[in-house]
């Protein structure tokens, strides 16, 4: 059976220092998106943008308190977070793969509580980062680096409901290719029931066995797995247009073997792509490698 794609843009930058990631979301389409997925045999629905608050339209002291921290634009995030968890689950509920493109990596709060709504679910976070701070122990209160934990109920989202991701239990949360973690951030990964790879277990097993083994913990007794794509997990020598970028990522090979694993593994339920940044890129390849990687996820093949 054909499988639907139902892109939901997210044009957000609430979550980091950097302008420009609000872009994010037209560089993707306008890199091609629609075409690399309907060459791999997908039915592709465009929903547009969601219609989200400017950072410019509001506040300048926008660092707003959450349990015992600061988070920036956190009421703009809860905003967003909320219309596309809505949209996620309604492509859901209609039969189609819900593809959400930031944007900042605060969409996910999002994007993954709509996913989990009405089931339980994995999620493999392939990103340079944790994403596992909360406003108490993050040192910017950038909310882009927080969506993990909010998700899971950690620490100030304890109880936060607009955050928390009902149908997620961090035993099927993995995270891969790791290399940039506050230490805060690592003490709470490794105190939690979560699995994590860095870019080291990758450098020494391989991107292949890596992946399998995230999946098969992601996809264990759940009804399907999200994926989350910073696509600052790459080296940025591959994608510089990110606004976060740490030497000793992937490769372009790699990255496009993991997600050729995602789609052979038959467990994809929902994907992101975010944190691409076109006035940091260079002639659009960020955004055009983010549609690449989309379509091997989503089951494109060289044979």
């Amino acid at each position: 059976m054909t499988r639907t794609a139902r892109l939901i843009g997210a044009p957000t930058d609430y979550g980091a220092n950097r302008r420009g990631v609000d872009m994010g979301p037209s560089a993707i389409r306008y890199a091609g998106l629609a075409t690399q997925l309907a060459k791999a045999g997908i039915d592709v629905e465009d929903a547009g943008d969601l219609n989200v608050p400017l950072a410019d339209e509001r506040a300048q002291d926008d660092s707003i308190e959450l349990g015992d921290g600061q988070a920036r634009f956190i009421e703009e995030v809860e905003e967003v977070s909320t219309l596309l968890a809505d949209e996620v689950a309604s492509a859901l509920r209609d039969g189609a793969t819900p593809v959400a493109l930031g944007g900042d990596h605060s969409i996910a709060i999002g994007s993954v509580r709509g996913s989990a709504r009405d089931a339980d679910i994995g999620v493999v976070w392939f990103d340079a980062h944790g994403d596992f701070n909360t406003p108490s122990t993050s040192p910017s209160g950038n909310v882009h680096g927080m969506p993990l934990a909010a998700a899971l109920g950690i620490g100030d989202f304890e109880g936060v409901e607009w955050a928390n991701a009902r149908g997620l239990n961090p035993e099927n949360v993995v995270l891969v290719g790791l290399r940039d973690l506050d230490e805060t951030e690592k003490r709470v990964i490794r105190e939690s029931d979560v699995t994590a790879y860095t870019m080291s277990d990758i450098d020494e097993r391989g991107i292949t066995p890596v992946v399998e083994d995230a999946l098969a913990v992601a996809g264990d007794d759940t009804d399907g797995v999200h994926v989350s794509l910073d696509l600052d997990w790459l080296d940025p020598k591959e994608a510089p247009g990110v606004g976060t970028p740490v030497r000793g990522g992937v490769s372009y090979r790699e990255a496009h073997a993991a997600l050729e694993m995602v789609a052979t593994s038959g467990v994809l339920r929902s994907l992101e792509l975010v944190e691409v940044n076109p006035i940091l890129d260079q002639h659009n390849e960020t955004a055009e490698l983010a549609t690449e990687l989309a379509a091997s996820a989503l089951g494109k093949r060289i044979l």
